[in-house]
This record gives structure tokens, C-alpha cells and sequence, in this order.
């Protein structure tokens, strides 16, 4: 595996409540550079934002002085395919770019990870080299969802039935971190796994 000509891309992925973000700390902790596209598209929609005046232009009325209103947005887009398509169109290449820089910056590096939320959903697999899923219990998943604000059962169920089962992420893993454990096990296991890969480049 030696003779790369850019690092080795783990993907990170995990359906809502699993402890993704906590996972991609851990990994940041282990010296391993992460572009988490959620974030960057709260930067593109935020305060001079690069993408909040062509969204004005698409959804007049959706953004203000802190960039894009997200409740806003989301009322104007929600049920309409056809409005969802024209936003994804303005948004996905855009992060494609800051990915792309993310990538330039960090060539020299052995690893790095990309925290894509909709992984499978959004076919991102074939961009990288190592899918780890982020998972936990049935129970767990639900008390840390209802858990936070403003979350309903109905509301859960909907994103639930939006993204892939959780079994069905497992079985197309290539390595799966349990957040069901107490947090110092679950770094253990992201731990070992950066050793492994590093282990595997070398």
C-alpha cells in the first residue's frame, strides 16, 4: 500500500443518536484531520456565508444578518422535491470544493476522515478507502435522540425511516465502533483502529 499519492480516506458515518460527533473527536485526538461536511455547509449558510445570497436569490426571504435561517429554509424546501433538487444543486458542489482544499492541505498526511452523515444514503462510498460505522443499542440510540431539544417521537421516527437501518450500515462496514460502551472503551477501539490502519500504510 505504500507509494499513495494522497493519504488514506476513512469515511465516518452512523445513523442520528449513535455518537458520530463524539467518535470524530476521538479521531481528531488521534492526530487524524477531519472534514465534517455538516459543518461545512453551516459555514457556506452562515454569517457571509459564500452560499446565502444565491439561497436569497432561490428562496427569498430564508436569510438575514446571521446568514441562512435554517427553520426558514427548511419550511420552503421541506415536501418539495423540486426546491430540495435546485438547493442540493447550489450546495453539494460547494462542498465538494472545501473538500477538495481539505485534501490539498492535507496531502502529506497518512490519514484523514470525512464525516458524512448520509454515507450510504447519498452513494459517498466509492470516495473513500475504509467505512467506519458509528453504532450502539436500540435503546441507546432512542433516550440520547428524545434527549434533545425540541425532538418529538414523531419527528425521530421520520428522520429514522430517511436514513439506511443500522444493521444494514454494520453489515457494509469495514470496521464498527460500539458507543454503547462506557466513552474510555470507545476510544480504545478508535485508538487501536488508527494503529491498525497507520500499521497497514506503513
Amino acid at each position: 500500500m505504500s507509494g499513495r499519492t494522497r493519504p488514506f480516506i476513512i469515511g465516518l458515518t452512523g445513523s442520528i443518536g449513535m455518537g458520530k460527533s463524539t467518535v470524530a473527536k476521538m479521531f481528531v485526538e488521534e492526530g487524524v484531520p477531519l472534514f465534517d461536511a455538516d459543518a461545512a455547509v453551516h459555514q457556506l449558510q452562515g454569517p457571509d456565508g459564500a452560499l446565502v445570497e444565491a439561497i436569497e436569490a432561490l428562496f427569498p426571504g430564508t436569510t438575514g444578518r446571521e446568514g441562512v435561517d435554517r427553520q426558514k429554509l427548511g419550511a420552503a424546501v421541506l415536501g418539495n422535491p423540486d426546491a430540495m433538487q435546485k438547493l442540493e444543486k447550489l450546495i453539494h458542489p460547494a462542498v465538494g470544493e472545501m473538500r477538495l482544499a481539505f485534501l490539498e492541505e492535507n496531502q502529506d498526511r497518512p490519514l484523514i476522515l470525512f464525516d458524512i452523515p448520509l454515507l450510504f444514503e447519498k452513494s459517498g462510498a466509492e470516495s473513500v478507502d475504509h467505512i467506519v460505522v458509528v453504532s450502539a443499542g436500540e435503546e441507546h440510540q432512542r433516550e440520547r435522540v428524545l434527549a434533545r431539544p425540541g425532538m418529538t417521537e414523531e419527528r425521530f421516527s421520520h428522520i429514522k425511516a430517511l436514513q439506511m437501518p443500522d444493521a444494514e450500515k454494520r453489515a457494509k462496514a469495514d470496521s464498527v465502533i460500539d458507543t454503547s460502551l462506557p466513552l474510555a472503551e470507545t476510544r480504545q477501539q478508535v485508538g487501536k483502529l488508527v494503529q491498525k490502519l497507520k500499521a497497514a500504510l506503513a
